[in-house]
C-alpha cells in the first residue's frame, strides 16, 4: 500500500517524473563555478522555486492561510521576501534609505496580515518582489567583490550589529529563502496536493 500511494504522490510533482529534466528552469545552470557564481545560481534557484510554486494560482489560493493560528499564506511569503530582499540589498548593503514595502511601525507583520484575495494585490506583491530580486541582481553582478560591506547596525541580518559582507548577505538571503521554500511545499500541497521538488 505504501509503495503505491508513493507512486501515486510522486505523480502530482511539478515536473512530469520528478527527477532533474530539461522542463525544469531551475537546472542547467552555472556548475563549477568560483564562489560569487555558486551563491548567486543558488539564489536563483530558490527564488525561481517561489515562482513554480505559486504559478497559476487565483489570489484566494495564494492569500490561504495555513493553520490557525498562522497568518502565513504564499502570498505572504512573496511579500515578506520582498520586504526581506529590499531590507538586504537595498537598504543595509546599497545604503539606500527606501521605506518598508508592507510593515510599518505599527503592523510589524504587515507583509503576512495584508495578504488578502484580492487580484490587485497579488499583482502588486509580485510586482514588488520581482523589483527588488532585480535591484539584488544588479547589485551582486556590479559589486567589485563578495567583502563589500554593508551596515547593519540593529542587527537585522545576524550581523551581530555591525557591519556585514555581500558574501555573509547572500547566504543568509539563501538560508532564507530555503526556510520559507518548505513552508511553500507545505501551503502549495495544501492548496492543490501539488508536491515539491
Amino acid at each position: 500500500m505504501m509503495a503505491a500511494m508513493t507512486a501515486t504522490r510522486r505523480a502530482d510533482m511539478f515536473t512530469a517524473d520528478g527527477r532533474p529534466s530539461d522542463d525544469d528552469p531551475r537546472e542547467h545552470g552555472p556548475r563549477l563555478g568560483d564562489e560569487r557564481t555558486t551563491m548567486v545560481e543558488s539564489l536563483r534557484r530558490q527564488r525561481l522555486t517561489l515562482e513554480m510554486k505559486c504559478a497559476d494560482l487565483d489570489a484566494e489560493a495564494m492569500a490561504r492561510r495555513a493553520v490557525e493560528p498562522s497568518t502565513m499564506s504564499l502570498l505572504g511569503l512573496v511579500r515578506h521576501l520582498a520586504e526581506i530582499e529590499r531590507a538586504t540589498f537595498r537598504v543595509m548593503l546599497a545604503g539606500q534609505d527606501a521605506p518598508r514595502l508592507f510593515c510599518t511601525p505599527t503592523d510589524r507583520d504587515g507583509d503576512f496580515n495584508g495578504a488578502v484575495a484580492d487580484p490587485q494585490v497579488v499583482a502588486e506583491a509580485w510586482e514588488a518582489w520581482r523589483s527588488e530580486v532585480a535591484f539584488a541582481e544588479r547589485f551582486v553582478a556590479d559589486a567589485p567583490s563578495l567583502d563589500v560591506l554593508g551596515d547593519d547596525p540593529l542587527n537585522q541580518h545576524g550581523s551581530g550589529g555591525g557591519p556585514m559582507s555581500l558574501r555573509e548577505a547572500l547566504m543568509g538571503m539563501i538560508e532564507e529563502y530555503a526556510r520559507h521554500m518548505g513552508h511553500v511545499d507545505l501551503l502549495r500541497e495544501r492548496i492543490d496536493g501539488r508536491l515539491g521538488q
